[in-house]
C-alpha cells in the first residue's frame, strides 16, 4: 500500500507518462461554457466556484457534505438511460474532474435581485425563510432541483429533498411553508401562470397557516405575508440544458481521459476493459464514483491516492437486470437509482416477492441526505465496508451474490460474515472490482425486516443496524431458516449466528422470544471501552430491534391465518414504521393600529432587509470578499494534547512545501501575547505550554488553502505530557481546580426554610454543553495600509471593537490605527463574541509580519476544535416544599465546565445565579457556583448565557417535586409561579408581570386539558410508544449584567438627495438587528424606510461598542439611532415650520443651503443599572421577558427514538418592532433549545480530544425534528415602557422554552417506568438523547445488559 500515502505520482508505465499533461475538461456554468486546461485531481466543484469563477453564492458549511450549503444542480445527459437528469449535489465533494460534460447550475444562474428572483428565491425571501442567509443558497438549490423533476411535488418530496440541508437559524418551518406553495397540499396549480386558473391568485387556497381552529383565539390577525402576491412558477422558463453539450454527449464516443494534479492523478476509463487494465496496473488506485467517502478521508483523514479511478460511464457498472432470482444493479449505480428501481418492483410484483427490496427502501429513507445519496453508489457503500453501515447488514441477511472482476478472473461471492475479514476490509483482491450486485427476491414463508437507529432520524450515521430474515416450514410457525445481521456491533458487519442456530426449529412464540433475548444478550457483547460508546444501549438495541422483528412476524403470519396469537392491540405501536405528518402552523401577533401610516413599518411584519440578496447569493460574508492580488491563505497549527510542555517545534518541512511563505509563531507578535474578553489570562499563540487540544500553536500562511492546510500538517511539535489532564467536572472537583471568583446569591434563611418545609428532597443533574453551528465558521481577512501600522480588518464577529482593542494589543500599535469592518455574520449565537477574537489576532499578526493581505476560514472541524461552545454544567440541590407544594426552601451549587482560561465564564455563572429559580418565588434561596478550570478549548457565551442552564436545574426540582407528591407538574408549577410585585432572590421588585397572562393562553391555546386527558389515554392502550405533556414558563432578565457594557452609539447622515446612511453599534448575524434599525428611524424621521440604507458596522464610525448580544440590542442600538433622529429633526424643523407643504428632501435641501449639519451621532446609555454581589443591591436587569411553552411528544420505549408532536409558545415581546423577525427568533431559538436539550451531544475522549467535530458526528435539530404542530403567539397588549416603542428582547428568552419538550419527554419516561411497577423521582441527564430515553424506559430487555460497573474500565467517552 505504500503508494497510497507516499504523496508520489506512479510514473515509468505507459498508462501515465509523467511529462504527459493532462486532458481538457469541458463543462457548463449558468449557461457558459468552461474548458479547463489544467483541471487540479484535488479539487471540488465548490472550491472552483469560489475561487477560480468567482461565483460565491455557493457556500461551504462543512466541507463534508452534512450541511447542504453547497448546494448546486447538475444536470447531464444519461447515456444508459437516453435522458437528461437534473439532480442536487453537494459541491463541497463534487470532484471538479468528475464534471466532463456535465451543466452546472448554482444559485446565481437562476435568479439575481437587480434582474428578476426565480420564484424558489423569491418565496422563501418573502415568507421570512431567511435569517442569516448562509444556508439559503443552499436550500433554494435543493428545491430548485426538485421543481426541475416535479414541478408539482407533494409535501413528503419537499421533505425529502431537505433531508441533507441544516439551517441554524430559522426553525426551518418558515422555509417549509414558503416552499409549501408550490405543493399539491399547498394549492399549487402546476405552472398555470398564463391562464387565469393560476392557485397564486386565489389567496384562501394558498392562506393555509391560518387555521381557524387554534383554540380560545377568536380572530388571527393578517399574516406574515401573502401568497398572493408571489409570482407563479412557469417550467418552460428554467434554463435549458446547452444544445452543444446535449450534441457532444449524444455523439462523441467516450474516451479515456486524464486529469494531473499536483499530487494526484484523475484517469476516467472509456469501457470496463479499460477499468480492469488500470485496476491491474494500479491496484492500490481507489475506484471513486460519488466521492462521498473518498472525499472525507482525503480531507480529514490525510489520505492520499496518487491515483483515482473514476469509472463514470461504464455501461456495464449502471446496468440494471431483473433475473429469475432477484434484480441485479451495477456498482456505479447510485442509490437514488436503486430506490426508484425497487420501489417499481414493490408496486408491480407479488408482495411475497419484495420484502428485502420493502427492507431497502426503508433504510434509504433516512439514508444520508438526498445530495449524497444522488451520487453515491451501491458499490461504493458495500466496498467501504463500514461497520455502521445502513445497507450491509441488509444486503448480508438477503445473502445478496456479489460478481467481482479483474483482467485475470470474474468470480461471484455471497455477501455473509467471511466478506469483510477485519474493519473496512473486504475480501477482494487489490485487482479486483466489484461490478454488480443482484438483490433476491424473497419466498413464500419467508419474513424480512431492516432496522436502523441513529441520534437523529434524518441524514445520520446510525448507532446499530440490523437485517432480519425467517423462513418457516411451509403452513407452519417453526423456524426453517433465520439471519440476523447487526452493524455497529463489532469492527465489522456480523451475523448472531449462534442465536440463530439456537432457533432453528422453535415455534415463533413467547418461549422463542425468550430464548433469543437471553442468547443476543450473551453473544452481542460489547466490551465496555469499545469506540462510539453507548455500550448498555447499543446491547439493548440488538434485543429490541430482534423483538420489533418478532412482533412484526408475528403479525404477518396473524394476518396471514397462520394458527398464532395475534399481536397484542397494546403492543401494535412497536411495530408501526414511521410516518411524518405533514407539519401545520399558526403564527399570532398584534395588528398595528387602526390609522398607522402606511409608511410607518414600525410593528409590521417586515421582510429581511437581505433576504432577496441572500437568496440569490448575492449577499456578500466575509470569504466572499474579492482575493486580493497578493492575498495568502492561513491555516492554523493546534496542540493535540491536553496538557503538555512545548519541547520543539520543528517546522523545516512545512517550510520547503509548495506555496508556503511563511510559519507564524508566539516570537512573531510584535505587541503582547496576552489576550482574553476579560481578564488577560490566554496567549495568542501558545509559548511553552498547551493547556487544551486545541490549543493554537501557531499557523502556515501559503498562497492557497490547500497548500497552507497540507503544510500544517507537516509541523512536527514535541511534547512531554504533563498531570493532571482535568478533562470533567467531575475531575474539576476532584483536584478543587476552580476559577476565583466563586459566586453566592442568598435570600431569606434557607436552614429555618428546610425546618419548616413539610418535605424535603435532593438531586443532582448534569447539562451537556452545545456547539453554536454557526453555518458560517469563523472567517477574516486582514489587510495591511501599509503606513503608521495600519491594519484593515474584514471579520465575521460580534465584537468589533474588542476584536479592534486585541489585535491592536497584539501588533503594539494603538487602537485608532486598527479598523474592524462587518458586514454581516452567518450566524453567531454568541460563538463569535469572545472567541473569534483569537483569530482575528493570528491573522493579524501574519499580515503584519508580511505586509500582505491575509486571509482565513476555518473549516468546520477546526472551527468546532478551536472555538468552544456553550457551558457544560452539573448542579446539586435541596428543594424543601410543604404538602400543598408551595417551595420554601431551596439550597443549590452550580458548576460549569470553564475550559482552560476565563474568558466569560464568569459573568456566564452569574447569569446561571440570576436564573436559579426561573419563574418560581422561593422565600428562603441559596446558590453557590463555581467555574472549573479544565483543559478543554475555553467555553463562551452561547443564546441563553448560562440563563438555560440555571433554569433546566430548578424545572428538574419542580418536577421532582410534583412526582415525590404525585401531584400534577403544571399544578405544582402554576402554584409556585411569581406574581405582580414580588421580588427576586436578587432583591429586584418584578413589575409588569405577565406570566399569568402567558400561562393561562398558553393553556388555552394548547388545549391543554383535553390534550392531557388524550395522553394519558393513549399511554393506557400502548405498551410500547408513549407520550408525555409539559408545560413550562421563563424568566430571563434583560441586560448586560456588567453595567458599562449596557451603552450604544450610532452615526446618522442625510445626504442632499434626501437618502440616509445609518450607523450602528450592533452586528448583523441573522436576527434582523438592521432591519429593525430602519423600521426605528423610518419612524422617528418621517420617511420611507427605503430611503435609508444600512451598509456596515465599523470601528471608524461608531467607536466603543458593546457586543452584539444580551438580546439588547434593538433596546440599546434602538435608542441611539432614536436619539441621533431627534437631534436631525431638531435641526430640520425651522425648515419643516417655514414650508409646511415641503416635502423631505425640500427641508434637507434648503439646511443644506444654510449650511445645517445633517450629520450626527446618537448615544444611549440604560437608565439605573447596576447590581453588586457582596450586597445583594441594585437592578441587575432591565426588566424581564415571559415565556410559557407547552409540548407533546411521543418515544419509542424500545429504541429511545422520539416524535415531537405538538407544541405551543406563547411569548411576551411588548409591542413587537417587526412580527415576522420576532416569530423567527422565538421560533429559531426554540429549535436550537430543541437540539440543546434532546440531541446535541458533544463527545470527549477521557485524554480531551473532540470526536463531534463536524455534522457526520454533531447532530443539530432537521426538517424532520420540528413540532409537527407549531403555534407561536406574541402576547397582545402587553407594552414595555423601558425600550424602544414598548418592544421587549427576543433573542434569547425563547431557547429555554424547549425545555417543555425535555420535561414531555420525562413525563412519557415515567408512564413507561410505570409498567415496570417504577414510580418517583429519576434522574435524566440533558439532553435527552435516544440513548437516555431507552436507558431510562428500564424493562426486560435492559435486565438482560447491565451496564459495567464505572471505574472496572476506561469508556470511550466521557460526560465533561
Amino acid at each position: 500500500m505504500s503508494n497510497v500515502t507516499d504523496g508520489k505520482l506512479p510514473d515509468g508505465n505507459h498508462l501515465i507518462d509523467p511529462n504527459m499533461s493532462g486532458d481538457e475538461l469541458v463543462f457548463f456554468v449558468n449557461g457558459i461554457k468552461i474548458t479547463e486546461k489544467n483541471a487540479d485531481a484535488e479539487m471540488t466543484l465548490l472550491t472552483y466556484l469560489r475561487t477560480k469563477l468567482g461565483l460565491t453564492g455557493t457556500k461551504l458549511g462543512c466541507a463534508e457534505g452534512g450541511c447542504g450549503a453547497c448546494t448546486v444542480m447538475l444536470s447531464r445527459y444519461h447515456p444508459h438511460l437516453k435522458r437528461l437528469i437534473h439532480y442536487s449535489v453537494n459541491a463541497c465533494l463534487a470532484p471538479l474532474c468528475s464534471l466532463h460534460y456535465c451543466a452546472v447550475t448554482t444559485v446565481e444562474g437562476i435568479g439575481s435581485v437587480a434582474g428578476k428572483l426565480h420564484p424558489v428565491q423569491e418565496r422563501i425571501a418573502k415568507s421570512h425563510g431567511s435569517q442569516c442567509g448562509f444556508c439559503t443558497p443552499g436550500m433554494v438549490m435543493s428545491m430548485y432541483a426538485l421543481l426541475r423533476n416535479n414541478p408539482t411535488p407533494c409535501m413528503a418530496d419537499i421533505e425529502d429533498a431537505f433531508q441533507g440541508n441544516l439551517c441554524r437559524c430559522t426553525g426551518y418551518r418558515p422555509i417549509l411553508e414558503g416552499y409549501k406553495t408550490f405543493t399539491k397540499e399547498g394549492g399549487c396549480c402546476g405552472g398555470m401562470a398564463k391562464s387565469n386558473d393560476c392557485c397564486m391568485t386565489d389567496v384562501n387556497k394558498t392562506s393555509g397557516y391560518l387555521e381557524d381552529n387554534v383554540k380560545g383565539i377568536s380572530e388571527l390577525p393578517a399574516p406574515l405575508y401573502n401568497p398572493a402576491d408571489f409570482q407563479p412558477l412557469d417550467p418552460t422558463q428554467e434554463i435549458i440544458f446547452p444544445a452543444e453539450l446535449m450534441s457532444l454527449s449524444k455523439t462523441q464516443t467516450r474516451t479515456q481521459l486524464r486529469f494531473r494534479g499536483e499530487r494526484v492523478v484523475w484517469l476516467q476509463p472509456a469501457c470496463l476493459d479499460d477499468l480492469l487494465e488500470m485496476k491491474a496496473h494500479y491496484p492500490n488506485a481507489k475506484l471513486v464514483v460519488g466521492n462521498t467517502e473518498v472525499g472525507i478521508e482525503m480531507k480529514f483523514k490525510n489520505l492520499l491516492y496518487p491515483v483515482i479511478l473514476a469509472p463514470a460511464y461504464i455501461p456495464e457498472l449502471y446496468k440494471i437486470e431483473h433475473t429469475d432470482q432477484g434484480i441485479v444493479f451495477g456498482a456505479s449505480c447510485t442509490l437514488t437509482m436503486l430506490g426508484e428501481e425497487l420501489k417499481e418492483a414493490v408496486a408491480n410484483l407479488s408482495p411475497h416477492q419484495t420484502g428485502v427490496f420493502t427492507a431497502i427502501l426503508e433504510q434509504l429513507r433516512w439514508f444520508a441526505g438526498l445530495q449524497i445519496r444522488n451520487v453515491a453508489a451501491i458499490g461504493g457503500n458495500i466496498m467501504t465496508a463500514s461497520p455502521i453501515s445502513d445497507l450491509n447488514p441488509v444486503f448480508m441477511a438477503a445473502g445478496c451474490q456479489l460478481t467481482l472482476m479483474s483482467k485475470a478472473q470474474q468470480r461471484v461471492v455471497i455477501m455473509d460474515e467471511k466478506f469483510f475479514p477485519s474493519y473496512r476490509k473486504t475480501i477482494l483482491t487489490p485487482e479486483e472490482i466489484l461490478l454488480s450486485v443482484l438483490i433476491p427476491y424473497t419466498t413464500k414463508g419467508q419474513y424480512f425486516a431492516a432496522y436502523k437507529q441513529s441520534p437523529r432520524r434524518e441524514d445520520d450515521i446510525s448507532i446499530v443496524t440490523s437485517g432480519m430474515s425467517v423462513t418457516f416450514i411451509e403452513g407452519t410457525t417453526v423456524v426453517k431458516d433465520l439471519a440476523l445481521s447487526y452493524g455497529g456491533m463489532a469492527a465489522t458487519t456480523v451475523f448472531a449466528k449462534k442465536t440463530a442456530s439456537r432457533l432453528l426449529g422453535k415455534q415463533w412464540g413467547e418461549g422463542l422470544l425468550q430464548d433469543a433475548c437471553s442468547s443476543l444478550a450473551e453473544e452481542m457483547s460489547l466490551h465496555p471501552s469499545a469506540p462510539g460508546g453507548m455500550v448498555t444501549y447499543r446491547r439493548t438495541l440488538t434485543l429490541s430491534l430482534f423483538y420489533k422483528f418478532y412482533l412484526t412476524v408475528q403479525g404477518k403470519l396473524a394476518s396471514e391465518g397462520v394458527s398464532i396469537e395475534r399481536v397484542r392491540p397494546d403492543y401494535a405501536s412497536a411495530i408501526e414504521l414511521y410516518h411524518q405528518k405533514m407539519p401545520s402552523s399558526v403564527q399570532i401577533f398584534q395588528a398595528v393600529p387602526e390609522g398607522q401610516n402606511q409608511e410607518d413599518v414600525v410593528g409590521r411584519p417586515m421582510m429581511h432587509l437581505s433576504a432577496m440578496k441572500q437568496a440569490t447569493g448575492e449577499a456578500v460574508y466575509c470569504d466572499d470578499i474579492p482575493l486580493y492580488e497578493n492575498e495568502l491563505y492561513l491555516c492554523l497549527i493546534t496542540s493535540t494534547k491536553a496538557h503538555a510542555r512545548i519541547l520543539s517545534i520543528d517546522s523545516s518541512e512545512a517550510e520547503s512545501m509548495p506555496g508556503v511563505v511563511t510559519c507564524v509563531f508566539a516570537k512573531d507578535i510584535p505587541g503582547s501575547n496576552l489576550t482574553g474578553p476579560i481578564f488577560y489570562d490566554e496567549t495568542v499563540l501558545a509559548e511553552d505550554t498547551v493547556t487544551c487540544v486545541g490549543h493554537i500553536i501557531g499557523a502556515v500562511v501559503a498562497d492557497t488553502q490547500a497548500h497552507a492546510q497540507r503544510a500544517s500538517r507537516a509541523v512536527r511539535v514535541t511534547y512531554e505530557e504533563l498531570q493532571p489532564v482535568i478533562v470533567t467536572i467531575q475531575d474539576a472537583i476532584t483536584h478543587q481546580s476552580f476559577y476565583e471568583p466563586v459566586r453566592t446569591i442568598q435570600n431569606g434563611d434557607v436552614e429555618q426554610g428546610f425546618t419548616q418545609a413539610d418535605h424535603t428532597l435532593e438531586g443532582e443533574m448534569h447539562i451537556g454543553g452545545q456547539e453554536h453551528f454557526y453555518l458560517e465558521t469563523n472567517a477574516i481577512v486582514a489587510v495591511p495600509k501599509g503606513e503608521d501600522g495600519e491594519m484593515e480588518l474584514y471579520v465575521s464577529t460580534q465584537s468589533p471593537s474588542k476584536t479592534q482593542c486585541l489585535v491592536a494589543k497584539a501588533l503594539g500599535v494603538p487602537e485608532n490605527r486598527v479598523v474592524v469592518r462587518v458586514k454581516r455574520m452567518g450566524g453567531g449565537f454568541g460563538g463569535k463574541e469572545s472567541r473569534s477574537t483569537i483569530l482575528s489576532t493570528v491573522v493579524a499578526v501574519a499580515a503584519h509580519k508580511l505586509k500582505r493581505p491575509v486571509r482565513c476560514m476555518l473549516d468546520r472541524d477546526e472551527d468546532m476544535l478551536v472555538m468552544g461552545g456553550r457551558h457544560p454544567f452539573y448542579a446539586k440541590y435541596k428543594v424543601g416544599f410543604m404538602k400543598s407544594s408551595k417551595v420554601v426552601a431551596l439550597q443549590v451549587t452550580y458548576y460549569s465546565n470553564a475550559g482552560n482560561s476565563m474568558d466569560l465564564s464568569l459573568p456566564i455563572m452569574e447569569r446561571a445565579l440570576f436564573h436559579m429559580e426561573n419563574s418560581y418565588r422561593i422565600a428562603n434561596i441559596w446558590g453557590r457556583g463555581y467555574m472549573c478550570k479544565t483543559h478543554l478549548p475555553s467555553n463562551t457565551a452561547f443564546r441563553g448565557f448560562g440563563g438555560p442552564q440555571g433554569m433546566l436545574i430548578a424545572e428538574s426540582w419542580m418536577t421532582d417535586v410534583a412526582m415525590s407528591l404525585g401531584l400534577p407538574t403544571e399544578q405544582v408549577r402554576h402554584l409556585n409561579l411569581y406574581r405582580q410585585g414580588e421580588r427576586t432572590p436578587y432583591n429586584q421588585d418584578l413589575e409588569h408581570i405577565t406570566l399569568d397572562r402567558c400561562w393561562a393562553e398558553c393553556v388555552e391555546i394548547a388545549g391543554y386539558s383535553a390534550r392531557r386527558a388524550s395522553v394519558d389515554h393513549y399511554n393506557r392502550n400502548h405498551r410500547w410508544t408513549k407520550r408525555g405533556l409539559a408545560i413550562v414558563p421563563t424568566k430571563f432578565g434583560i441586560s448586560f449584567t456588567v453595567a458599562f457594557l449596557n451603552q450604544a452609539g450610532a452615526l446618522l447622515h442625510i445626504y442632499t438627495d434626501g437618502s440616509v446612511l445609518l450607523t450602528h453599534g450592533g452586528t448583523e448575524m441573522g436576527q434582523g438587528l438592521h432591519t429593525k434599525m430602519v423600521q426605528v428611524a423610518s419612524r422617528c424621521l418621517g420617511i420611507p424606510s427605503s430611503k435609508i440604507h444600512i451598509s456596515e458596522t465599523s470601528t471608524n464610525t461608531v467607536p466603543n461598542t458593546s457586543p452584539t448580544a444580551a438580546s439588547a440590542s434593538s433596546d440599546l442600538n434602538g435608542a441611539a439611532v432614536y436619539n441621533a433622529c431627534e437631534i436631525l429633526l431638531q435641526r430640520l424643523e425651522p425648515y419643516k415650520t417655514k414650508n409646511p407643504k415641503g416635502c423631505w428632501e425640500d427641508w434637507v435641501t434648503e439646511a443644506y443651503f444654510d449650511r445645517v449639519s445633517l450629520s450626527t451621532s446618537g448615544f444611549y446609555k440604560t437608565p439605573d443599572i447596576g447590581y453588586d454581589f457582596e450586597t445583594n443591591t441594585g437592578r441587575a436587569f432591565n426588566y424581564w421577558s415571559y415565556g410559557v411553552s407547552c409540548s407533546e411528544v411521543e418515544i419509542d420505549c424500545l429504541t429511545g427514538s422520539h416524535t415531537n408532536i405538538h407544541t405551543s409558545i406563547v411569548m411576551d415581546v411588548g409591542n413587537s418592532l417587526n412580527p415576522a423577525l420576532d416569530v423567527g427568533q422565538v421560533e429559531g431559538g426554540f429549535i436550537q433549545g430543541l437540539g440543546l436539550f434532546t440531541l446535541e451531544e458533544l463527545r470527549y475522549s477521557p485524554e480531551g480530544y473532540l470526536f463531534t467535530r463536524g455534522p457526520g458526528m454533531y447532530k443539530i435539530p432537521a426538517f424532520g425534528d420540528i413540532p409537527t404542530d407549531l403555534t407561536v403567539s406574541l402576547l397582545r397588549d402587553a407594552p414595555n415602557q423601558k425600550a424602544i416603542f414598548s418592544s421587549k428582547a427576543v433573542g434569547e428568552p425563547p431557547l429555554f422554552l424547549a425545555a417543555s419538550v425535555f420535561f414531555a419527554i420525562k413525563d412519557a419516561i415515567s408512564a413507561a417506568r410505570a409498567e415496570s411497577g417504577l414510580s418517583g423521582p429519576f434522574r435524566l441527564d440533558s439532553p435527552a438523547t435516544s440513548e437516555r430515553i431507552r436507558n431510562a424506559c428500564e424493562d426486560c430487555f435492559t435486565k438482560l445488559c447491565p451496564p459495567d460497573q464505572p471505574g472496572t474500565f476506561k469508556p470511550w467517552a466521557v460526560v465533561v
